[in-house]
């Protein structure tokens, strides 16, 4: 992945007791760093094990911070403070209607599961078959099975489980697709990595009465967005009107 350099496959020797110290550890300095405040969050995070979701000639890394490759096009799981990174801003908590674009490795789905509680509800999407059969997999094992997982294009929403209070987009887009502001409650909110130039700035949306207001987070790097408002598309767009 441009950015970062992905650490050599091994043969996993680390213990479920070293995993959980790391597991700890990690999230305290996520507290230290001020990216962690949430008690649901904080929660989720050490609950959920994040070496479960990772492909085992990665496992040994699953708590360092950088992207690991998964199985299809150009999927990664995320770096461990990119959840709270998102999650936060969004103010993901209990009995909330979450959406997630680009499911990866499960991880995400299977933390925002455990913020929302009983009685919230968690919709991933994945547009990458191989990608979603291994979140899939993932889930299953770790006892998430009522999350739901739709194979195709996030841009698009899932109408059928819509509205939501909150949605997620993990992958770097131009625009924020209108569908998916179209699913959102008024007042919920939405968080993405924006394409600016040659920057991507994570954004959250609010939807208001006047319109989606803005509030940038920070800078940060993620695979792009595929589908019919991914990289690609915009671009073939704009060509087409040049």
């Amino acid at each position: 992945m441009r950015g970062w350099i992905t650490p050599p496959p091994c043969t996993p020797r680390k213990t479920p007791a070293e995993f959980q110290r790391e597991r700890q550890a990690k999230v305290r300095l996520l507290e230290a760093q001020g990216l962690l405040r949430s008690p649901r969050i904080k929660a989720a995070l050490l609950k959920v094990r994040r070496e479960d979701f990772i492909p085992r000639e990665y496992r040994d890394y699953a708590y360092e911070e950088v992207p690991l490759p998964l199985p299809g096009a150009a999927a990664t799981i995320s770096c461990p403070h990119g959840y709270p990174l998102f999650y936060e801003p969004l103010g993901l908590d209990c009995r909330h209607r979450f959406l997630e674009v680009g499911t990866g490795s499960g991880y995400g789905a299977a933390v925002a599961r455990e913020v929302v509680g009983r009685d919230g509800r968690v919709v991933s999407i994945e547009i990458d078959s191989l990608t979603h059969d291994f979140a899939r997999r993932n889930l299953e094992r770790a006892g998430y099975g009522d999350v739901l997982l739709v194979l195709g294009d996030g841009g698009l929403g899932y109408p059928p489980a819509a509205p939501y209070d909150r949605i997620a987009v993990t992958a770097a887009c131009p625009i924020i697709p209108g569908p998916l502001t179209a699913q959102l409650v008024p007042g919920g909110r939405l968080i993405a990595p924006l394409i600016e130039e040659d920057r991507q700035i994570l954004t959250v949306l609010t939807k208001t009465p006047q319109g989606m207001h803005r509030n940038a987070v920070c800078d940060v790097l993620y695979v792009a967005l595929q589908g019919a408002y991914g990289t690609e598309a915009a671009a073939t767009c704009h060509s087409h009107r040049t």
